[in-house]
């Protein structure tokens, strides 16, 4: 248990190592980690409709931490929103802005029963393979149940979501950010 431990936290700071200034690096990934332990990370999205706040779920890890990473390197600043269907889903976090990119990584399906697709609630979009999903993220505007147990949902707006449903397709994220 120990070796593995350790050789995940060689794993972990040799990527953190690979190009950059790697002490800035190391502080970004403790504090990206110390983050998403010390509880539900919270998310500050400023965009061209106003901002708004999402409490991110702990007890989603892999999704929670693979998006906090993003957040933390910068991934969404200046990206759009490139889906819209009213009252249904606002769709964002593709840097091609077409609906078909991601980064560089996948990330498996995560069902958290007790998180459900209510108004607000923030899901992981991804294609018919359901360990797919990369950057691209939506959020809710309404319920839709019928998403349960198909699509990962990792968050829930707490603040702004006049703002959230203000948003339409070509709209900007100016600048996602943790909150401390």
């Amino acid at each position: 248990m120990m070796r593995n431990g350790l050789a995940l936290l060689f794993c972990g700071l040799l990527i953190a190592g690979c190009g950059g200034n790697r002490m800035a690096d190391k502080d970004s990934k403790a504090g990206v980690e110390s983050q998403v332990a010390s509880g539900n990370p919270k998310v500050l999205f400023e965009t061209t409709q106003g901002s708004f706040t999402v409490e991110l779920f702990a007890d989603v890890p892999t999704t929670t931490k693979n998006f906090v990473d993003l957040v933390s390197s910068g991934f969404y600043n200046g990206l759009t929103f490139h889906r819209y269907v009213p009252g249904f889903v606002i769709q964002g976090g593709d840097p091609s802005g077409t609906g078909g990119g991601g980064s560089e990584k996948t990330i498996p399906l995560e069902i958290v029963p007790t998180h459900k697709h209510d108004k607000g609630a923030m899901g992981m979009a991804r294609n018919s393979d359901p360990n797919s999903a990369s950057s691209q993220f939506y959020f809710c505007l309404a319920d839709a149940h019928n998403l349960d147990g198909g699509y990962t949902v990792f968050g829930q707006v707490i603040d702004g979501m006049d703002n959230v449903m203000k948003l339409r397709q070509g709209d900007k994220m100016t600048k996602v950010t943790l909150v401390k």
